[in-house]
């Protein structure tokens, strides 16, 4: 529904370029000041482009002019219509304008930026007023993350369905995450009409009473409450029991649906259940349709037949695509990655049912296991529609709350918390024996090996164990005692290092403000992912600073001082290689200061004037000193500091000109003038003298005038107070620069220079040499020592891995990802893998293993862009048509073998090849037996 404005634009109308400055205008004082509760309203993505078009259209025609006639072309195109009313239709289901008490409902896979922009409720208010339109889709602001310091737009409420026991009512209701238990439990009884004393309330997951929501003051988020959740509203008798027995599973009878309406509570306006896409008019027959549609699914999946294997040949079965909503690629990949493992598509696709362990208090008592089933089986149905895993999800969110939201996330940690908790739902084991591990005292490795792994499966038997876990030999030695420890540990996947260089060579030019020394250049060694603090560290320590100076960092472009490198915390990543550096020593002692910069200028030919006249232009580097803002300086002051700047640079002999009678050796003498000390601490003092060398400089003040610094040397000069860089120009003219050698001025060195390219061939790295590293001795970091029983203190040990049994799903887990307490940082190294015929005999400990171990690659995840805002796709191989695929969220196509690998992969997927297929032709595809 479109609501009609009745002014539709204010009589008055105003100039594109007017409403676009009114319109930053009022975001620019709202936006800064929100706070919990203000609300924000959302606006068509669509329409909010056209009318960005409009509103700027003419500030691009004014850039574009002047340009080449390409550019002129493409600015001049035809203006843009102004856009019609507001039309938010695109985002809403068109069925709940059938219905208008029951609100609004939001389509579920809106996408911030894509789909739709958030505005202040004062500036949809402002466009209403001038374009009419609608509808109003008003949100509230809610705190979030870890700390609830965190401010956003609640878009989506959560959607709760409520079932009234033991008369049966259904309702669906949306209400904010942000509510308490007390909300929750007084509306329920304004729905049905009950006494707060009548009521429990019960966190109804998968229609079990999960637990009693008694902590009415604890908000829904806190209680753990995720979307589509269902909540038993149950009537308690007189004497304080239960009048009726909840229903585990299905439906009552009585079913209805609500809309909980915008009150002081602050309920959000959004509404409806959305399972069948829309807001029928009538409740009843809506959550019945959801009845029979969820039956329908349940009894096709009842009906499928058992199947011994997992057979795509002639079909279009795993051939399905998972719909992203909302930075969900992270999930999709490696859900396909498992769904097309071998095993787990048998064994999902069985009745597994009988093995789900409901009791297992490291598990979720089954639920994920049964969601994870409930996607393989969809995802191996014939056909090829997407669908969003959207209770799998949930269901995650719920036991992993690391996963709640629609943030990106690390799909390795996906896959591990999966692989994880899948093995705990299933395990056979239901009452763990408690077994104290011995030591090896000198026995075959052998024997205490496969003690180690009884142990194990005493514990931990499931089909993950069966498929995926593998076991390798910890070897600890004391550094001290030499006391040998042997472990022998299980594994679910290997996390491999990949070889890179972890430092940064970076040269600055260093340039003293006293007139001590030249500039010198200053090549340094930084840590890859360190910091600015790092880099003036290593160079406070390359320059022979003295005790009572600092380093000032800034990066130069254009002969200008582009930005001052400030912060000492910030990443050395944002300072790019051939950006060009410059460090200023300056006294430590400083505060409330500001910087003199010396920008030098010098005649040039102008460019495209046919007269061939010159003009002034800034040449070399410029030159930086502080000058405390409480002291008094005169024009004569800063031409003393000029001096002193430029003194090292002063030619041995003196040339004779018209600019100054001063000799050099007296104008040297007046640099060690107790006035420099002053015009830095801000004390005065008058027993200074000034240079008769007047030098031709030029200071800009707070109104952009130049002041000629070369006359009037007593006269005061007020600084600019709006910037802490004071600019100040020299000119050097011909005669100037024979009493000078300014060359050292002007050649800034790159950060790093690239030398020529070396014709010798560097070999890729490969993922037997990531191995190696992993496997390679190396001793323990020092937050990680260990306890050495002989001596009885932590000892630095060297520690020692080696593969003793591998798994028949060998998963690997290429460490691109490197994380400090505030930054993460990925590798792009390309890691040349094997597709077939990955031999890890060799680097088998237990030589007992007469068989060889090679396997193939099946699956594989992929991850492109930063860690913060990349994309996960997965490559799959389905083994019966021996043909590639590469699943992209929703959508599927064939790729090339060739064209799997990349320095995109991130997790292998490796299967075991029998010894039956250990010949000509093994790997090319085919089904096996795996069962292991």
């Amino acid at each position: 529904m479109v609501e009609a404005s009745p002014t539709g634009c204010s009589s008055t109308e105003l100039s594109p370029e007017e409403e676009l400055q009114m319109i930053t205008a009022i975001s620019m004082a709202t936006e800064p000041q929100t706070k919990v509760g203000d609300t924000f309203c959302l606006i068509s993505r669509r329409w909010w482009q056209n009318w960005l078009d409009f509103v700027t259209h003419n500030k691009t025609v004014s850039a574009n002019e002047g340009s080449s006639s390409e550019h002129q072309d493409l600015g001049s195109s035809s203006t843009p219509k102004r856009p019609s009313s507001i039309d938010n239709s695109d985002l809403i289901y068109e069925a709940a304008s059938e219905n208008p008490t029951m609100g609004i409902e939001l389509h579920d896979t809106l996408v911030e930026h894509t789909d739709y922009i958030l505005v202040p409720e004062v500036t949809w208010n402002q466009l209403c007023a001038w374009y009419g339109g609608g509808p109003k889709l008003a949100r509230k602001v809610i705190s979030s993350g870890q700390s609830q310091t965190e401010l956003s737009v609640e878009v989506y409420p959560l959607r709760l369905r409520l079932h009234l026991m033991p008369k049966g009512d259904q309702c669906a209701i949306r209400i904010s995450k942000k509510e308490t238990i007390r909300d929750l439990h007084k509306k329920a009884c304004e729905i049905f009409v009950l006494n707060l004393e009548q009521v429990s309330i019960w966190d109804y997951y998968s229609h079990r009473k999960h637990a009693l929501m008694n902590d009415l003051d604890k908000s829904l988020d806190d209680a753990n409450i995720q979307m589509d959740q269902d909540i038993l509203v149950e009537v308690i008798d007189n004497g304080g029991g239960c009048t009726s027995d909840a229903q585990e599973n299905g439906f009552a009878k009585n079913e209805s649906s609500v809309l909980v309406e915008p009150s002081k509570t602050n309920y959000s306006i959004a509404g409806g259940f959305s399972a069948s896409k829309g807001i029928p008019k009538n409740c009843n027959s809506e959550l019945s349709q959801f009845q029979n549609l969820s039956s329908a699914i349940r009894e096709s999946e009842d009906k499928t037949p058992v199947s011994v294997g997992v057979s795509t040949r002639g079909s279009s079965g795993g051939l399905t695509g998972l719909l992203n909503f909302g930075n969900t690629c992270f999930m999709n990949s490696a859900i396909q990655c498992l769904v097309h493992t071998p095993e787990f598509a048998r064994y999902f696709r069985e009745d597994y049912h009988q093995e789900i362990n409901w009791h297992n208090p490291l598990g979720m008592v089954g639920e994920l296991a049964l969601a994870f089933g409930e996607v393989l089986r969809k995802l191996w149905a014939p056909g090829r529609t997407p669908f969003a895993p959207r209770q799998f999800k949930a269901k995650l969110a719920r036991f992993a709350p690391q996963f709640s939201g629609y943030n990106q996330h690390d799909s390795q940690e996906l896959l591990a918390f999966l692989l994880d908790g899948l093995h705990e739902d299933l395990n056979r084991v239901k009452h763990k024996p408690y077994i104290k591990s011995r030591d090896a005292d000198g026995r075959p490795d052998e024997e205490v090996a496969d003690e180690y792994w009884a142990n194990h499966i005493a514990r931990n038997d499931s089909i993950i164990v069966d498929v995926c876990q593998g076991q390798y030999k910890s070897t600890l030695v004391c550094p001290v005692c030499e006391k040998v420890s042997v472990t022998f540990d299980p594994f679910m996947y290997l996390s491999l290092p990949l070889q890179s260089t972890t430092t940064r060579t970076m040269t600055v030019t260093v340039f003293s403000c006293d007139g001590s020394a030249l500039p010198a250049t200053c090549t340094v060694i930084v840590p890859k992912q360190g910091r600015c603090k790092d880099l003036i560290q290593a160079l406070s320590n390359a320059c022979a600073l003295k005790h009572n100076e600092k380093v000032f960092l800034v990066e130069i472009r254009n002969h200008l001082i582009h930005r001052f490198l400030e912060d000492p915390l910030m990443s050395l990543f944002s300072i790019k290689d051939d950006d060009h550096l410059s460090a200023y020593k300056i006294p430590k002692s400083m505060k409330n200061t500001k910087f003199l910069q010396l920008i030098h200028r010098r005649e040039e030919l102008e460019t495209g004037n046919a007269r061939g006249t010159t003009g002034w232009k800034a040449y070399g580097t410029p030159l930086v000193f502080p000058v405390s803002c409480d002291a008094t300086i005169t024009r004569g002051d800063i031409q003393l500091i000029v001096h002193t700047m430029l003194s090292p640079m002063l030619r041995a002999e003196p040339v004779h000109s018209d600019i100054s009678d001063a000799d050099p050796s007296s104008v040297a003498s007046d640099l060690t003038s107790v006035k420099k000390a002053s015009i830095i601490d801000g004390k005065e003092n008058d027993d200074s003298k000034t240079p008769s060398l007047k030098l031709p400089l030029k200071l800009v003040d707070g109104n952009n005038a130049c002041i000629d610094l070369s006359v009037g040397e007593e006269r005061t000069v007020r600084l600019p107070s709006t910037s802490m860089s004071v600019l100040l120009f020299i000119d050097w003219s011909p005669k100037l620069l024979k009493r000078y050698d300014t060359h050292y001025l002007e050649k800034l060195p790159e950060v790093f220079k690239y030398g020529p390219a070396k014709k010798t061939r560097t070999e890729p790295l490969s993922l037997y040499t990531c191995l190696e590293a992993f496997l390679r001795e190396e001793p323990l970091v020092p937050e990680d020592m260990w306890y050495c029983p002989q001596c009885k203190e932590r000892r630095q040990a060297s520690k020692k891995l080696d593969l003793w049994r591998l798994p028949e799903v060998l998963v690997i887990h290429l460490k691109r990802f490197s994380y400090s307490r505030s930054m993460k940082h990925k590798l792009e190294t390309f890691v040349n893998f094997p597709i077939h015929d990955f031999d890890l005999t060799n680097y088998i400990a237990n030589k007992n293993n007469s068989g060889r171990q090679v396997y193939e690659l099946y699956a594989l995840t992929n991850h492109f862009g930063s860690m913060g805002s990349g994309h996960y796709t997965a490559h799959i191989k389905l083994i019966d048509e021996n043909r590639w695929y590469n699943f992209d969220d929703s959508h599927i196509s064939p790729v090339n073998e060739d064209d799997v690998k990349s320095n995109a992969a991130y997790v292998l997927f490796y299967r075991r090849v029998k010894a039956e297929e250990n010949g000509p032709g093994c790997c090319a595809g085919g089904n096996s037996s795996l069962h292991k």
